[in-house]
C-alpha cells in the first residue's frame, strides 16, 4: 500500500513559475534557431540519442552484466573485496568489489557499473547508503580508456602530453574520491549507515553474507553459461530504463551546448543547438583560468561539453592544438575534468533511475559537479608542481 503520495492545490503558484520558465528556455531556443528548426532539431537530437547512444549503452550494459556474471559466480567478486577492501574503504568507504566497477567502467562506459550493480552476489557487499554512491565512482572513471588514449595520441611538438595525460588521471581519481564522500552525506541521511542491499536471511548472519556465496546448479559450463546469459538479460532490463533519461535530459543539454552546423546556419538538424552554455563559460572566465589555468577562453568549451558527453568534448582538444590555443597544462585538466564527468549529465538521471534511487538524483549531480571541478583544479596545480621540479 502506497504511504508516501503527496497533494497540492490543482492550481498552484509553481504551475505559472513552471510555464514562465519552459517559456523562457523554448522561447530562446526558438529566436536563435527559428521554431521549426529547433522542433526538428530537438525530435532528430532525441532519435539519434536512441540510435547512437541508448544502444550503445545498452550493449555495454549486456557485455558488462555478462562479465559480472562470470566474475561473481566463480568467486572473483569475492576475491577482489577481501583483497582491494583494504584500499577502497578509507579512500571511498565502499567495499573492495567496488574497484570491479572502476576497471570495467575506466575500460568502457559509465552505465558499465549498472550491470555489476544488478548481480546480487555484487550487490551483497554494499549497504544501501553506499549502492547509489556507484553512479559517481562509475562516471568518475567512465571512458577513461578512451580519454587517456585519444589524449596521448595527440600531436604536440615540444609539450610533455605523456606526464600531462597522467597527471589528469591522477586529478580524476581525486575528484571520484571527493564526489563519492560528499555523496554518501546524503545518502545517510537517507538510508542510514547499517541496512544492507541484500536482507539478511532468517538464522543468517553478517558474516555469513559476506563470506559464503551462493551458486547456481549444475556443471561448471552450465554455471558460466547461464550466469552469462543471466547477467546480459539484467543489461537488457538497464538499458530499457534508461531511455527516458538519456532521451529527455541530454537533448536539452545538448541543444544548449551545441553551435549550429559548420556553415554557420541552422537546418534542423540533430545535435544543432544555441551553445549557450560555452557562451556562460566566457563569461566567467576571470574565475576560471586562476582555477584551471586554461590557456584560452575558448578551452572551457571541452569540459563544457564534457557534461553532456565526453567523446564529443575531446573531439574539440585536436583543433585546438593546431591552432596553438590550448598546450600541455590544459591536456592535464582535459584530461581529468573529461574523464571524471564523462557526459554525466546526459546519463546520472538514468543511472540512478536504474539505482532505484531517482530522489537523489539532484544531490548526486551536485556531488559529481564538485567532484569534476576539483579534479580539474587538482590536475591544474599538480601539473604546475610537476612542471617546477622537471
Amino acid at each position: 500500500m502506497e504511504t508516501n503520495r503527496r497533494f497540492k492545490k490543482a492550481v498552484s503558484l509553481e504551475s505559472f513559475i513552471f510555464l514562465a520558465v519552459l517559456a523562457l528556455l523554448f522561447g530562446y531556443m526558438g529566436s536563435k534557431m527559428g521554431g521549426v528548426n529547433m522542433m526538428n532539431t530537438l525530435m532528430a537530437t532525441a532519435y539519434q540519442l536512441l540510435l547512437d547512444t541508448v544502444f550503445n549503452i545498452m550493449a555495454i550494459a549486456v557485455i558488462a552484466g555478462a562479465l559480472s556474471g562470470l566474475l561473481s559466480e566463480f568467486g572473483v567478486i569475492a576475491m577482489l573485496n577481501k583483497v582491494l577492501s583494504p584500499l577502497m574503504k578509507p579512500l571511498y568507504n565502499l567495499p573492495g568489489a567496488a574497484a570491479i566497477g572502476v576497471m570495467t567502467t575506466y575500460l568502457s562506459d559509465n552505465p558499465a557499473i549498472l550491470g555489476l550493480a544488478e548481480d546480487k552476489n555484487f550487490r551483497k557487499y554494499f549497504k544501501k547508503f553506499q549502492l547509489p554512491a556507484l553512479t559517481n565512482l562509475g562516471t568518475a572513471f567512465g571512458m577513461g580508456l578512451i580519454v587517456t588514449s585519444f589524449m596521448i595520441g595527440l600531436h604536440a611538438p615540444g609539450e610533455d602530453i605523456g606526464i600531462a595525460v597522467l597527471i589528469g588521471n591522477i586529478g580524476a581519481i581525486i575528484g571520484s574520491i571527493i564526489s563519492v564522500r560528499i555523496m554518501m552525506i546524503f545518502t545517510k541521511k537517507e538510508y542510514g549507515t547499517e541496512e544492507y542491499c541484500i536482507p539478511l536471511k532468517e538464522g543468517e548472519s553478517t558474516d555469513d553474507l559476506l563470506n559464503k556465496r551462493e551458486i547456481r546448479n549444475g556443471g561448471i559450463g552450465g554455471r558460466a553459461i547461464e550466469a552469462m546469459l543471466e547477467g546480459g538479460k539484467g543489461g537488457v532490463e538497464v538499458g530499457l530504463a534508461i531511455i527516458p533519461g538519456v532521451l529527455a535530459i541530454c537533448t536539452i543539454v545538448l541543444m544548449l551546448t551545441n553551435g549550429p552546423a559548420e556553415s554557420g546556419a541552422y537546418t534542423g538538424a540533430a545535435y544543432e543547438g544555441v551553445a549557450l552554455l560555452p557562451w556562460i563559460g566566457e563569461k566567467i572566465d576571470f574565475i576560471l583560468k586562476p582555477l584551471f589555468g586554461f590557456s584560452s577562453a575558448s578551452a572551457i568549451a571541452v569540459p563544457i561539453t564534457a557534461l553532456g558527453a565526453a567523446g564529443a568534448a575531446i573531439g574539440l582538444v585536436p583543433n585546438m592544438l593546431k591552432e596553438g590555443i590550448v598546450h600541455a597544462n590544459d591536456i592535464a585538466v582535459f584530461t581529468a575534468m573529461c574523464m571524471c564527468w564523462s557526459g554525466y549529465l546526459s546519463t546520472h538521471v538514468a543511472m540512478m533511475s536504474a539505482l532505484k534511487s531517482s530522489k537523489l538524483t539532484g544531490k548526486a549531480i551536485m556531488s559529481h559537479t564538485i567532484g569534476g571541478l576539483c579534479a580539474g583544479i587538482a590536475a591544474n596545480f599538480l601539473f604546475r608542481i610537476v612542471s617546477m621540479i622537471m
